[in-house]
């Protein structure tokens, strides 16, 4: 059966691990981030980027948010990742385990490993996080 909408457009794009590629700048100063080029590839209907934690984690840097987003998957690459969720409770991400967040789920991170990588996944590409303190 064929669909009736047509989706954006998307082209073939393809990333290959370069150290130099990991940005900081990203949306929190203790990550540094590599686009895996899929906003440009989707015109911006998703995002997918690897996370790598370049600061040891603290607890000042544990602020209350939630992310303006219509779908948000994270999955651990190495290391571990600690988020509380409000009404959920504490979770941690190891190697090899991932969660979905509901859109809007306010949530503050808790702590990570040194040597932590994360992948995130989300849609859209562009959307607004926003403190809850």
């Amino acid at each position: 059966m064929e669909s009736t909408s047509s989706p954006a457009a998307q082209k073939f794009v393809v990333s290959h691990l370069r150290e130099g590629d990991f940005k900081a700048g990203g949306l929190r100063r203790y990550s540094a981030y590599r686009d895996l080029g899929v906003a440009e590839a989707t015109q911006g209907l998703a995002q997918a980027h690897v996370i790598r934690m370049v600061e040891p984690f603290r607890p000042e840097l544990s602020v209350r948010h939630h992310h303006e987003v219509q779908f948000q998957m994270v999955y651990c690459l190495k290391g571990w990742f600690e988020t509380e969720f409000e009404g959920v409770g504490r979770q941690r991400l190891v190697a090899g385990s991932s969660w979905v967040q509901p859109p809007g789920i306010r949530h503050t991170v808790v702590g990570w490993s040194d040597d932590c990588e994360l992948l995130e996944i989300y849609l859209p590409a562009t959307h607004a996080t926003l403190n809850d303190d």
